[in-house]
């Protein structure tokens, strides 16, 4: 396994887990998310892959798999999946926390 990989699990898991809490109600807002990601995939995703074009950076071959998405590595593309949805869910509990403090 890749280490970006590595790392996006890492990331990813105890937000994903943290997202069925009953309480948070986080699945009333999964139309939302999916728009939310999926512009953020689109836009950043076009910036990567022209910025990858140009070269003005590049992804090392040791750190990321073979297999590409548009000329992007797989992992940079889930990148802008897993790191969006920790934010919004980051942002949904802290609400949750603020309407339970007194």
């Amino acid at each position: 396994m890749s280490p970006y990989m590595q790392i996006l699990i890492v990331s990813g898991v105890v937000p994903f887990l943290l997202s069925f809490w009953p309480a948070l109600k986080f699945y009333r807002n999964v139309r939302s998310l999916i728009c939310s990601i999926s512009l953020i995939v689109v836009l950043f995703g076009a910036w990567d892959v022209f910025a990858t074009y140009r070269g003005h950076w590049f992804f090392n071959p040791a750190g990321v798999w073979t297999l590409r998405i548009i000329n992007l590595p797989v992992e940079e593309v889930l990148f802008f999946v897993v790191i969006p949805f920790c934010c919004i869910l980051t942002w949904e509990v802290i609400q949750y926390i603020n309407k339970r403090l007194p």
